[in-house]
């Protein structure tokens, strides 16, 4: 070796004199001070290398959820290629970061910033898990927390961190700001909140590592408006009082009242799912029992459609596809659910016995959901949404990134179900026909998928329900899904009802309760589950109380002061009709019954048992679609097609010219054209018509070789072509 090259010990003591770290460099805290800086910088978004096979190599924990993968992932993985202690400064880590060499992220430091030099004292301080005592965060919070604004208005929003020794910092260029209602009030990525000329209120969410905080931005409408106003408007119970407090803090007015045949027309739809007939709008608008709105919807609780149209909702949430699970075993599914609502059963005990259902899928409809969801960490994320209202997808694989929940949650929640057992011949898609009996089984444990830990049955929150010795879990987890210490049940079973009847839900989507998605009316919500659990959960006293509010009787017209609102309920919002309300209507108004394979004859659309059975129109207006596991979404909004499909479908066209039709009917009757026009009115709307739409209509039955019935049929076509028909006003 040449005298003047250095030995191969003398290489070695370099080498360890330069990756020791320096005593002069403060060394900062991998969880408290660097992990936040790569959540900021956008490093472990699902985008980057927060995605599950990471990116090119290097992967994170999604905005940040394991700690120590993190640190071994930068520090010691690649053979601590990433950093380079003795050089901080040519740290493939910082020089990718600062694009110095080639980063599909881009530039995301530059040298010399405050990010920049926090990651370079940590390399230098040779990269350490935890500098010192272990700090952890204990929360965060927003200030200020709300504030009411004005259009155009600016708010700039600090976050202080606090951890567990008592101290705390100011965190809010390390946090990420999303707003709820960016119309209504945007918020920049340093924490500006603007408000817009739309008045509402916006919840402003910050996330700082795994820790949320919020700041609400209320909005009123510009100009004044007397509190006599207010003061003024009808109250029949406690969610008038409520919304008409809403309406004050943002001074939007209400609509007026609907008239009695929009009203008439709605509670049908929304309490029955049919139409009135001729006969009962008649009866209901020559009325003038000041007491006929409270007597019509006692009755309309009782009607026996009442069980099959909310039993059709619940169906979309719970029953599986036959070809799946079984033919019969759907069958006794749907005939459970139905016979729930027809008993009238109380919520809380529709949902036990579903959680705690077990025996022959051919004896208790109820085991079929756990027939078609089989494993503990799929009948999670069905039991979490539907009645809880929190949607755990994402924990499954990550921490959730908008709220709390961790992968410990997930799975300790889907230990639950760890111990249930299938005795039978099990699925065999496309044609699952055996019998199947659902148990529990006494063993079984669900494994946290990183660590392999064996986790105990734990709730989501609050206490857990004790277990009995050598007792169903399933038992436990029923009890504490319907106690009164769980608000998530009441309101997400109570936020489910206002939204069929309201239009729209004070949560949206109706099945995601967090603290980023917060209720347009909080203290309504609130209110609302209250009254839920004071009624002991009997739907139909929920339902009245809903449908007998005044707020429920405005008119969906808007006024000066409430034509922005589309969340407030300051009017009626209008909704297309469900399919099969689509479907029963025209064989009401045509008198021509539709007939449905593996039905009998008589069937409506409403009584179906599963989407499998063939029909275009239901297709067509939107019923979900019959491969979809539930719970199954509808598509409410109006479509090119579905105004098609009333034009030209044969199957209308047959039904409207039929010689049994009632088309034919009203033609061949002694009727004037006058009475015939109203009795279309009564059938198609509702309502009597205008003096200008009877001068109009009857100008067709005049003149010489009219056809009476072919007036009649094309009127009747024309009026189910109507936006007023379709939708329920």
């Amino acid at each position: 070796m040449p005298r003047n090259q250095p030995s191969a010990i003398a290489w070695v003591l370099l080498a360890v004199w330069c990756l020791s770290p320096s005593p002069a460099v403060a060394a900062p805290d991998f969880e408290r001070d660097v992990q936040p800086v790569l959540t900021a910088l956008g490093c472990n978004a699902g985008a980057c290398h927060g995605k599950a096979r990471g990116q090119n190599g290097f992967a994170l924990s999604l905005l940040a959820f394991d700690h120590d993968f993190d640190h071994a992932a930068v520090a010691k993985d690649a053979r601590g290629r990433r950093i380079f202690p003795a050089s901080p400064s040519n740290s493939l880590f910082l020089l990718k970061a600062t694009a110095q060499l080639p980063h599909g992220g881009g530039q995301r430091l530059s040298p010399g910033d405050a990010n920049y030099q926090l990651l370079h004292q940590w390399i230098a301080a040779g990269a350490p898990r935890t500098a010192g005592k272990q700090i952890k965060l204990v929360r965060i919070i927003v200030s200020p927390e709300s504030r009411s604004m004005v259009p155009g208005d600016k708010q700039a929003l600090k976050v202080t961190a606090h951890y567990d020794d008592d101290t705390t910092r100011d965190v809010t260029a390390l946090t990420a700001f999303a707003s709820s209602e960016a119309p209504i009030a945007a918020v920049s990525d340093v924490g500006i909140v603007t408000t817009s000329a739309i008045p509402g209120e916006a919840v402003i969410m910050a996330r700082y590592m795994h820790q949320i905080a919020t700041f609400t931005a209320t909005n009123p409408l510009p100009g004044e408006v007397d509190d006599e106003v207010y003061a003024k408007l009808p109250r029949a119970n406690f969610i008038d009082d409520l919304i008409w407090a809403k309406l004050k803090s943002l001074r939007i007015t209400p609509s007026p009242p609907a008239d009695d045949a929009k009203f008439l027309r709605r509670v049908h739809v929304d309490v029955i799912g049919r139409l009135p007939s001729v006969e009962e709008a008649r009866r209901f608008l020559e009325s003038s029992d000041p007491s006929k709105r409270e007597k019509l919807v006692d009755a309309l609780l009782e009607r026996p459609e009442y069980a099959d149209l909310w039993a059709n909702k619940w169906a979309d949430m719970l029953r599986p596809n036959p070809y799946r699970v079984g033919i019969k075993a759907v069958f006794n599914y749907d005939q459970w659910i139905r016979q729930s609502f027809r008993d009238n059963k109380p919520y809380d005990q529709f949902v036990r016995e579903l959680v705690t259902a077990q025996g022959s899928t051919w004896d208790n409809g109820a085991t079929v959901l756990f027939r078609d969801r089989r494993s503990p960490d799929e009948i999670t994320t069905l039991v979490s949404q539907l009645f809880l209202g929190i949607r755990l997808e994402c924990a499954k694989c990550h921490h959730h990134p908008f709220e709390k929940w961790s992968q410990e949650d997930y799975y300790s929640f889907a230990a639950y179900f760890a111990k249930l057992r299938h005795k039978g011949t099990g699925l065999s898609p496309p044609i699952s026909g055996g019998e199947e009996i659902v148990f529990y089984g006494g063993k079984g444990v669900v494994n946290h998928p990183i660590t392999g830990q064996a986790l105990s049955p734990r709730p989501l929150f609050g206490e857990a329900t004790p277990i009995k010795e050598d007792g169903d879990p399933r038992d436990a987890l029923a009890a504490w899904i319907t106690s009164e210490q769980n608000d998530y049940f009441a309101m997400v079973g109570a936020n489910r009802v206002w939204a069929d009847l309201m239009g729209q839900p004070l949560v949206d989507p109706v099945d995601d309760l967090r603290v980023t998605n917060p209720p347009s009316n909080e203290p309504l919500l609130k209110a609302l589950a209250a009254y839920y659990r004071q009624v002991k959960f009997d739907q139909k006293k929920l339902i009245r109380a809903i449908v007998l509010s005044h707020a429920y009787a405005l008119s969906s017209l808007p006024g000066e002061r409430n034509v922005a609102d589309i969340r407030y309920h300051s009017r009626h919002y209008r909704t297309r009709l469900r399919a099969e309300v689509v479907v029963d209507a025209i064989s009401d108004i045509t008198g021509i019954e539709e007939s449905f394979s593996a039905m009998p004859a008589g069937s409506r659309a409403m009584q179906l048992w599963t989407h499998r059975v063939d029909s275009l129109t239901l297709d067509t207006f939107g019923r979900p679609d019959r491969n979809q596991d539930p719970p199954c979404e509808r598509i409410e909004e109006p479509t090119v097609t579905q105004a098609l499909h009333l034009m030209m479908a044969p199957q209308l066209h047959t039904k409207t010219t039929s010689d049994a039709g009632w088309a034919a009917k009203l033609a061949a009757s002694k009727l004037e054209p006058a009475q015939i026009i109203e009795e279309m009115y009564l059938a198609i709307y509702s309502r009597y018509p205008t003096p200008r739409e009877r001068e109009y209509a009857a100008r067709f039955y005049q003149g010489e070789n009219i056809n009476r019935r072919v007036v009649t049929e094309d009127l009747l076509w024309s009026m189910m072509n109507t936006p007023e028909f379709i939708f329920k006003d």
